[in-house]
């Protein structure tokens, strides 16, 4: 028999894959232009033209040691060039030492928590949150503590917040913007954050490390600024890959980059580089760490998903359900007009909408949509979405 927690887990794992599988089997019955996929945050447009030249001149070029092992952390041009890149947007003075690639923000979040983590430690997460962040956890002995947001809004509580830390908090993970809500933390929320954290790290004599999870930065609508993590956070990591900005999922190409001011700081280099080697990651991909190395300046184009975002949260909020507009990624969090989002979205299917249950992301009483989907689909879905509005008396 195999690991009795790995099947506890199948169970619980992810409701965007369930809602994935179940849009595979409606699309063989009725076609593809007859189904309403929102429930996979899969980037659709092409990767950047310059991002595929790239490859195609690399490829022609065929370096010397292009598919050979390096270090662990990565190839040294490529760490390099990605500290710069951090350098001149944040102010910060990060060396080709801060930066470990590797195999896209999932596994620099394993490998993060692989090095941090004790059995028994906690790590804070704020609902709503990307529903695997569980999983990494317990991967690596840890214990996810989860803070609901305030009520109609998607700020953490900052009172429960502080009241949930202990000695045997280790981590915060932040995701900002957040998936699945679009929400991107102020300045003025982390600052806060932060002074909570030092306060309890005097009074526990602990260190507490803030995780943040990174991959949407690029794609942030109207003029609002991402605030850095590394400047409000000593003891932080930014982990970051290239699948939503630059369309390269499949890819699994990231990286992590360590504040240059975080304690014991060769220690805790040489413990990711070294957890990146025995979790089986052992490098990040070779050729994509090159690719990414041209391309730090170029990023899709985040006017397909405004476009996109604007259109579906006009249809959803015409056909009378109640949501906060995005700030970033590409998802709508829209409240799910009964309080069982589970029984709501399986409802949905009756008109061939997949929605994802707000209960995967922590946060019962909502729904999500990506609208990382054709704009036709978006149009095409209005009759589905007033037809189920007009179910629980919405319009």
């Amino acid at each position: 028999m195999i690991s009795k927690k790995v099947v506890e887990n199948l169970e619980k794992s992810s409701w965007v894959r369930a809602m994935f599988d179940k849009g595979t089997k409606l699309r063989q019955i009725h076609g593809d232009d007859k189904v309403f996929d929102f429930s996979l945050g899969n980037p659709d447009p092409e990767p950047p033209a310059s991002v595929k030249e790239t490859l195609k001149n690399i490829i022609s070029e065929d370096p010397k040691g292009i598919h050979h092992y390096m270090s662990n952390a990565g190839f040294l041009d490529v760490r390099e060039k990605i500290s710069k890149k951090i350098n001149s947007e944040t102010g910060l003075s990060l060396t080709v030492d801060n930066i470990i690639m590797t195999c896209g923000a999932a596994g620099g979040l394993n490998v993060v928590f692989k090095t941090l983590l004790d059995p028994g430690d906690e790590v804070i997460i704020f609902a709503p949150f990307f529903g695997e962040y569980n999983f990494y956890i317990d991967n690596h002995g840890g214990i996810p503590v989860i803070i609901p947001p305030v009520k109609d809004s998607f700020e953490p509580d900052l009172e429960l917040f502080e009241s949930k830390i202990n000695k045997k908090t280790k981590a915060l993970i932040i995701n900002s913007p957040n998936n699945p809500s679009g929400y991107i933390y102020s300045e003025e929320t982390l600052n806060k954050i932060s002074d909570i954290i030092s306060s309890k790290e005097k009074e526990f004599n602990t260190t507490i490390y803030v995780v943040s999870d990174e991959p949407y930065n690029q794609l942030i609508y109207d003029d609002i600024e991402l605030p850095s993590i590394l400047k409000i956070f000593k003891n932080s990591f930014v982990v970051n890959s290239f699948s939503k900005s630059l369309s390269l999922p499949g890819e699994r190409i990231g990286y992590i980059a360590v504040n240059p001011d975080i304690e014991n700081i060769k220690t805790v280099i040489d413990s990711l580089i070294f957890s990146n080697r025995i979790l089986g990651f052992v490098n990040a991909p070779a050729l994509f760490q090159k690719v990414i190395s041209y391309s730090l300046d170029a990023k899709v184009d985040v006017e397909i998903y405004k476009a996109r975002r604007d259109r579906l949260y006009e249809i959803i909020t015409e056909c009378g359900f109640s949501c906060i507009k995005p700030q970033g990624a590409f998802y709508l969090f829209p409240k799910s007009p009964i309080e069982n989002d589970v029984e709501f979205v399986e409802h949905a299917l009756k008109y061939n909408l997949l929605l994802v249950p707000g209960t995967g992301f922590g946060c019962p009483g909502y729904f999500r949509m990506a609208y990382c989907v054709s704009i036709e689909t978006i149009e095409n879905s209005y009759p589905a979405f007033k037809a189920l509005a007009k179910d629980f008396n919405l319009i």
